[in-house]
């Protein structure tokens, strides 16, 4: 990265320290700033082409990143794999024995990925003759024919009060799933929003199609790629996000489609339209979505952004053209109540994380060599930034009468994510605020004795330099592997001296913040701590009530962590210096209560 260029969230780490807990309204210059334009890191989330440091955003002015938008290297042919030429072949020999006279076209996304020059296995054949089902039927006839088994025909049946126009057929064709479904047309009646569902032809399926880069087709049978809009190749080479037909008819007619558009806009760094942009900031667009769109249906598109290359730049965007509060609702009461530019410090934070992130590198999810675990990770990561503003939000869920943290409701009940996920990142959000404690002890000592007294009780004496080591070991044991994400938002939210921050420009407070971060993780390896949530306790209960010689009772629970905070300032201690030191304990206890 050039000296003194920052991404803008850098601006952030300098006034989270003053947000921290009270969370007021952004600095005018940050909330002006246009955030959706900034570069999102791609180092270690995308490895593709670089400019500045960062991997698939435009740098410069608004006019250069028109011109470098419109350099879009576009294929002017579909290369096919060998397993897709098998495929493709498969589907024309089940038209030509049956005499179907059907014309084959593989719709939408994989279309345009392969002019693009990337793999898609997400193939969907639009046919013009006929249903999805029946064509799926005739590929088992044909299947039974030439000896080979037939294959299940799984159909996902149409719900227009979900926008959900299409019936849609899928079955396995030599081990790869394949949607099929018929080319639409389109009539509505007056006064009705749900479409009178009709076979229709390419031309009309196209212009009905969320986007003009979504709408090109691949003829199979001439092998060969069909632009019927007109302005599908046009808009890839230009890097434009468009509807066909007018943007608001659009949207009105499947509200899903504005999270869509800003989804390919994000993944691909493309611009978004400005009639685009009207449409889906407009009130009746925005109620549409709310309410004719399911939660599921929304929390797989945000799901889709989060797990896609550039999640805070469709966050911004999501922000930017007023959909926040629709995407993410809230419950209907909160305590505290929800501040005013709540999704100003939302998006911010996770601005703010993706920087730090990318300035320390892919060790932050790394533990283990699991890509899926480390994709993981970076998700709930992501998510735990967006609602770090929320973390002390609560409201009283009707159920369980309990206070319940809101960024729970948002993740269960406004996106239907797991339960895991909402579980997750309130983990991640209190290991967080436990790093904040641990990270001014390593500068400096004068805490340690308060932390002592804190982790100490009548029977456990901690050694004072192993008071550290122990609360570290006890923060990592109940957040496990997800330890550095916690790290990585605390040194986010971690307070510096407001005089020394006055002074320190952008790209110093993020080079301090990321020095900051290596050495609290690396104090955490040198101490052998990385794994220890998998550390087996040098005494289990039934060898605790052994040396107690008691039977159980909730006064084993509490030797047990007191043998685990042993065990952590004693790496090395044995199982007989571990069972000495509790009968000593015990006996200094009884003097002391014999001699009161």
């Amino acid at each position: 990265m050039p000296p003194g260029l920052l991404p803008r969230g850098g601006l952030l780490l300098l006034i989270l320290p003053h947000l921290r807990r009270h969370l007021p309204p952004l600095c005018p210059a940050l909330r002006s700033s246009p955030s959706h334009k900034r570069p999102g890191p791609g180092a270690f989330f995308a490895p593709v082409r670089a400019v500045s440091g960062y991997s698939g955003m435009a740098a410069g002015t608004p006019e250069e990143q028109q011109q470098q938008q419109r350099s879009v290297v576009v294929r002017e042919t579909v290369e096919l794999t060998e397993t897709e030429e098998r495929i493709f072949n498969r589907l024309l020999e089940v038209v030509r024995h049956f005499g179907l006279g059907t014309q084959l076209r593989v719709a939408g996304g994989w279309v345009r990925d392969k002019l693009l020059g990337k793999d898609s296995a997400d193939i969907d054949i639009a046919l013009d003759n006929m249903t999805g089902q029946n064509f799926c039927e005739k590929v088992n006839e044909y299947s039974k024919l030439i000896g080979e088994q037939q294959k299940g025909i799984g159909v996902i049946q149409c719900n227009p009060d979900q926008s959900k126009h299409l019936e849609t057929a899928r079955m396995l064709i030599l081990d790869i799933w394949i949607d099929f479904v018929n080319l639409r047309s389109e009539q509505y009646a007056e006064n009705s929003r749900i479409p009178t569902m009709e076979i229709g032809t390419a031309k009309e399926d196209a212009y009905r199609r969320d986007l003009t880069i979504n709408s090109l087709f691949f003829n199979v049978n001439n092998n060969s790629v069909e632009d019927f809009t007109g302005r599908g190749i046009e808009d890839l080479k230009k890097g434009l996000i468009v509807t066909p037909l007018p943007a608001k008819a659009t949207f009105l007619d499947d509200p899903l489609r504005v999270l869509r558009a800003i989804r390919f806009a994000a993944r691909f760094n493309f611009t978004l339209d400005k009639d685009l942009k009207e449409a889906a900031s407009d009130e009746k667009v925005k109620s549409e979505l709310g309410s004719k769109i399911s939660r599921e249906r929304i929390g797989h598109e945000i799901d889709l952004m989060m797990s896609d290359k550039h999640p805070v730049r469709a966050m911004c965007d999501i922000r930017d053209l007023g959909l926040f509060y629709v995407v993410f609702s809230f419950p209907e009461k909160s305590n505290p109540p929800v501040f005013d530019k709540c999704d100003w410090q939302c998006v911010s934070h996770i601005e703010a994380a993706w920087d730090l992130a990318y300035s320390i590198g892919s060790s932050v999810f790394s533990s283990g060599s699991d890509p899926k675990s480390q994709d993981e990770r970076r998700r709930l990561c992501l998510y735990s930034s967006l609602f770090n503003p929320l973390r002390n939000t609560f409201y009283l869920d009707k159920r369980s009468k309990k206070q319940v943290p809101v960024s729970t409701f948002i993740i269960k009940d406004s996106l239907k994510l797991k339960n895991s996920d909402a579980e997750m990142v309130v983990n991640i959000l209190a290991a967080s605020e436990k790093f904040a404690e641990l990270i001014p002890l390593l500068e400096t000592n004068s805490d340690v004795c308060t932390l002592k007294e804190k982790l100490e009780d009548e029977y456990l004496e901690i050694p004072e330099d192993s008071v550290k080591r122990v609360f570290a070991g006890l923060i990592l044991r109940e957040i496990k592997d997800f330890w550095r994400v916690a790290l990585l938002l605390s040194i986010i939210s971690y307070p510096e001296a407001e005089n020394a921050a006055d002074t320190l420009n952008k790209q110093d407070e993020l080079h301090q913040r990321k020095e900051k971060y290596i050495i609290v993780e690396h104090f955490i390896t040198d101490l052998d701590l990385d794994g220890v949530w998998k550390l087996k306790p040098v005494l289990d209960g039934k060898s605790i009530m052994g040396v107690m010689q008691v039977k159980g009772g909730p006064l084993i629970g509490k030797w047990q962590q007191r043998v685990l905070k042993w065990q952590l300032a004693h790496p090395n201690g044995t199982v007989d210096e571990c069972i000495e030191w509790m009968k000593q304990s015990q006996s200094k206890r009884q003097k002391v209560e014999s001699s009161t």
